[in-house]
Protein backbone atom coordinates (compact mmCIF):
# COMPACT_ATOMS: atom_id res chain seq x y z
CA UNK A 1 0.00 0.00 0.00
CA UNK A 2 1.37 3.60 -0.86
CA UNK A 3 1.51 6.07 1.81
CA UNK A 4 -0.91 9.38 1.15
CA UNK A 5 2.32 11.50 0.66
CA UNK A 6 3.01 9.77 -2.53
CA UNK A 7 -0.69 10.44 -4.02
CA UNK A 8 -0.50 13.20 -3.28
CA UNK A 9 2.76 14.01 -4.76
CA UNK A 10 1.25 12.45 -7.94
CA UNK A 11 -1.40 14.13 -8.09
CA UNK A 12 -0.07 17.53 -8.04
CA UNK A 13 2.93 17.15 -10.39
CA UNK A 14 -0.26 15.50 -13.05
CA UNK A 15 -1.60 18.88 -12.24
CA UNK A 16 1.46 20.92 -12.93
CA UNK A 17 1.93 19.46 -16.11
CA UNK A 18 -1.58 20.16 -17.24
CA UNK A 19 -1.79 23.80 -16.24
CA UNK A 20 1.89 23.82 -17.98
CA UNK A 21 0.59 22.44 -21.07
CA UNK A 22 -2.43 25.03 -21.00
CA UNK A 23 -0.05 27.72 -20.76
CA UNK A 24 1.63 26.91 -23.73
CA UNK A 25 -0.53 29.03 -26.13
CA UNK A 26 -0.58 32.18 -26.99
CA UNK A 27 -0.89 34.94 -24.91
CA UNK A 28 -4.06 36.93 -24.67
CA UNK A 29 -5.29 40.05 -22.38
CA UNK A 30 -8.40 38.52 -20.85
CA UNK A 31 -11.05 35.87 -21.63
CA UNK A 32 -14.45 35.93 -21.37
CA UNK A 33 -13.97 33.91 -18.22
CA UNK A 34 -12.29 37.06 -17.17
CA UNK A 35 -14.00 39.94 -18.26
CA UNK A 36 -16.86 38.67 -15.84
CA UNK A 37 -14.35 39.55 -13.30
CA UNK A 38 -14.41 42.96 -13.86
CA UNK A 39 -11.43 43.41 -15.69
CA UNK A 40 -12.71 45.31 -18.47
CA UNK A 41 -11.10 48.73 -17.88
CA UNK A 42 -11.62 52.16 -16.74
CA UNK A 43 -14.22 53.49 -18.20
CA UNK A 44 -13.94 57.66 -17.96
CA UNK A 45 -16.45 60.14 -18.40
CA UNK A 46 -14.46 63.23 -19.23
CA UNK A 47 -16.06 64.89 -17.02
CA UNK A 48 -13.39 67.25 -15.51
CA UNK A 49 -13.65 70.26 -13.64
CA UNK A 50 -13.27 73.82 -15.30
CA UNK A 51 -9.80 75.65 -14.35
CA UNK A 52 -10.91 77.99 -12.16
CA UNK A 53 -11.83 74.53 -9.92
CA UNK A 54 -8.37 73.87 -9.09
CA UNK A 55 -7.45 78.51 -7.97
CA UNK A 56 -8.20 77.32 -4.18
CA UNK A 57 -6.00 74.26 -4.29
CA UNK A 58 -2.88 75.27 -5.84
CA UNK A 59 -2.81 78.42 -3.52
CA UNK A 60 -2.92 76.10 -0.97
CA UNK A 61 -0.45 73.33 -2.11
CA UNK A 62 1.91 75.60 -3.15
CA UNK A 63 2.09 77.74 0.54
CA UNK A 64 2.17 74.40 2.04
CA UNK A 65 5.79 73.26 -0.67
CA UNK A 66 7.20 76.59 -0.11
CA UNK A 67 6.51 77.04 3.65
CA UNK A 68 7.35 72.99 4.53
CA UNK A 69 9.93 71.79 1.76
CA UNK A 70 11.99 75.46 0.76
CA UNK A 71 11.10 77.42 4.35
CA UNK A 72 10.08 80.42 2.28
CA UNK A 73 7.26 82.80 2.83
CA UNK A 74 6.32 83.10 -0.36
CA UNK A 75 2.16 82.55 -1.69
CA UNK A 76 0.06 82.95 -4.51
CA UNK A 77 -2.11 86.10 -3.61
CA UNK A 78 -4.22 85.61 -6.64
CA UNK A 79 -4.98 84.66 -10.65
CA UNK A 80 -5.39 86.80 -13.71
CA UNK A 81 -6.16 85.84 -17.35
CA UNK A 82 -6.89 82.06 -16.36
CA UNK A 83 -8.20 80.07 -19.15
CA UNK A 84 -8.15 76.48 -20.62
CA UNK A 85 -5.60 75.47 -23.13
CA UNK A 86 -6.37 72.08 -24.13
CA UNK A 87 -8.95 69.34 -23.10
CA UNK A 88 -8.37 65.75 -23.81
CA UNK A 89 -4.76 66.45 -26.63
CA UNK A 90 -4.40 63.31 -27.12
CA UNK A 91 -6.47 60.29 -28.45
CA UNK A 92 -9.59 59.49 -26.30
CA UNK A 93 -8.32 56.23 -24.58
CA UNK A 94 -6.44 58.23 -22.28
CA UNK A 95 -7.53 59.92 -19.30
CA UNK A 96 -9.34 62.62 -19.99
CA UNK A 97 -7.30 65.85 -18.30
CA UNK A 98 -8.27 69.89 -18.64
CA UNK A 99 -4.85 72.10 -19.45
CA UNK A 100 -4.98 75.89 -18.21
CA UNK A 101 -2.84 78.72 -17.90
CA UNK A 102 -2.99 82.12 -16.32
CA UNK A 103 -1.09 84.75 -14.18
CA UNK A 104 -0.37 84.26 -10.63
CA UNK A 105 0.35 86.98 -8.26
CA UNK A 106 3.11 86.03 -5.41
CA UNK A 107 3.24 88.11 -2.44
CA UNK A 108 6.78 89.17 -3.09
CA UNK A 109 4.81 91.38 -5.87
CA UNK A 110 6.04 89.58 -9.26
CA UNK A 111 3.39 87.98 -11.69
CA UNK A 112 4.24 84.58 -13.16
CA UNK A 113 3.14 81.95 -15.23
CA UNK A 114 1.64 78.89 -13.89
CA UNK A 115 0.54 75.99 -15.83
CA UNK A 116 -1.77 73.47 -14.20
CA UNK A 117 -4.20 70.21 -14.92
CA UNK A 118 -7.17 68.86 -13.89
CA UNK A 119 -7.24 65.01 -14.15
CA UNK A 120 -10.23 62.70 -14.01
CA UNK A 121 -10.24 60.35 -11.25
CA UNK A 122 -6.55 62.03 -10.45
CA UNK A 123 -7.19 62.59 -6.46
CA UNK A 124 -6.04 60.11 -3.81
CA UNK A 125 -6.61 56.73 -4.35
CA UNK A 126 -8.13 57.65 -7.81
CA UNK A 127 -11.14 59.27 -5.98
CA UNK A 128 -12.08 62.86 -7.57
CA UNK A 129 -10.39 65.03 -9.71
CA UNK A 130 -6.37 65.74 -9.07
CA UNK A 131 -4.48 69.05 -10.09
CA UNK A 132 -0.94 68.84 -11.45
CA UNK A 133 0.64 72.48 -11.37
CA UNK A 134 4.10 74.58 -11.69
CA UNK A 135 4.90 77.71 -11.08
CA UNK A 136 7.48 79.35 -13.78
CA UNK A 137 10.24 80.53 -11.69
CA UNK A 138 9.66 78.57 -8.59
CA UNK A 139 9.89 74.82 -9.75
CA UNK A 140 12.69 74.89 -7.56
CA UNK A 141 13.07 70.86 -7.61
CA UNK A 142 13.36 71.09 -11.35
CA UNK A 143 10.04 68.96 -11.77
CA UNK A 144 8.48 70.45 -15.12
CA UNK A 145 11.55 72.06 -16.37
CA UNK A 146 12.52 73.83 -18.25
CA UNK A 147 9.94 76.64 -17.59
CA UNK A 148 7.17 74.18 -16.56
CA UNK A 149 6.95 72.91 -19.65
CA UNK A 150 6.26 69.30 -18.78
CA UNK A 151 2.95 70.72 -17.24
CA UNK A 152 1.84 71.70 -20.44
CA UNK A 153 -0.03 69.67 -23.31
Amino acid sequence: MRAPFEKSLRFAAVLGLMFGALSLGEARAANPLELNFWLSGPRYDGAVAPCDWALPRIVHEFAEKESKFWNSSLQITGFSAVRETAFRPWQSDNIPRRYCTGEAMLNDGKPRKVHFSIIEDGGFASYGNGVEWCVVGVDRNWAYNPACRAAKP
